[in-house]
């Protein structure tokens, strides 16, 4: 087996990979009830469901999309905490928990981190 082949199997080993995440990450949105609270959050809690390391998770992730495990995570969570935040009348402590956050206050930092606004101010 030639150094093409092999790369091209290490690419599709890891567009497989990578495809299984998203699909993961995607399986758990919308949220639809304050009830539904999020399962995985960080790259440990995908990788132990996908049965990989999570060093090759995040190896194979950033090779396929140019980004890292955690970016995808966060920007898949800040999507939605925009989406409830426009489209509920929840509060920011109900979205919080929704989306995995254990106190409002963390989200607040982690939205503003990924908006550049609090969640108050952006509704």
């Amino acid at each position: 087996m030639g150094l093409r082949a092999i790369e091209s199997v290490s690419c599709n080993a890891s567009n497989r990979l990578t495809s299984r995440f998203i699909a993961l990450l995607e399986s758990q949105f919308p949220v639809n009830s304050i009830a539904h609270v999020l399962q995985f959050k960080t790259a440990n809690d995908f990788a132990s469901q996908l049965s990989v390391h999570v060093n090759h998770l995040n190896y194979a992730v950033k090779e396929v999309s140019g980004k890292t495990t955690s970016e995808l995570i966060a920007c898949r969570i800040s999507h939605e905490a925009i989406v409830l935040l426009r489209n509920t009348d929840w509060n920011v402590a109900q979205i919080a928990y929704c989306l995995g956050f254990g106190h409002p206050a963390n989200f607040t930092l982690f939205f503003k981190k990924q908006t550049n606004c609090t969640p108050k101010a952006f509704r």
